[in-house]
């Protein structure tokens, strides 16, 4: 967890359990942060989720090297902070197209769901990786 009050930190491997280990800090946030509404953790908390999940999914897909993640969350008075930190392959993204799939795909979901949760989502990508800002303010 983080050392200031209402923040935390996750870093480890790309994998299934660091997701639930994410959450799991959200959650420890949830019990100290009496002011934010049940909507905005819920939505928060998926946006979060959807990002961790499509960097552990695509990390993965490069399972020959390790894809380390660093995660700071931050519940502030007016508003939901998380900066996700990555050593994958720079991701390739249009955001311009970033839409919810038909009804029928099996996957595609994760961008859309979280742009539509959030006030503010951004992307950089480079040779030492992403780093995603996610941000929602409190309603």
């Amino acid at each position: 967890m983080g050392s200031e009050p209402g923040s935390a930190r996750v870093i480890g491997a790309a994998t299934p359990a660091f997701v639930d280990e994410v959450l799991d800090a959200l959650d420890a946030l949830w019990a100290e942060s009496a002011h934010v509404a049940s909507e905005d953790r819920t939505l928060f908390t998926l946006a979060v989720s959807e990002v961790a999940t499509n960097i552990v999914q695509h990390a993965e897909a490069f399972a020959h090297a390790e894809i380390s993640v660093d995660v700071a969350l931050r519940v502030a008075p007016d508003e939901l902070l998380a900066t996700i930190v990555d050593t994958a392959h720079p991701a390739s993204i249009d955001w311009e197209n970033v839409s919810m799939p038909d009804h029928e795909s099996e996957s595609g979901r994760g961008l859309a769901i979280a742009t539509a949760a959030l006030d503010e989502f951004e992307h950089s990508g480079g040779s030492a990786g992403n780093t995603w800002v996610l941000r929602r303010r409190l309603s």
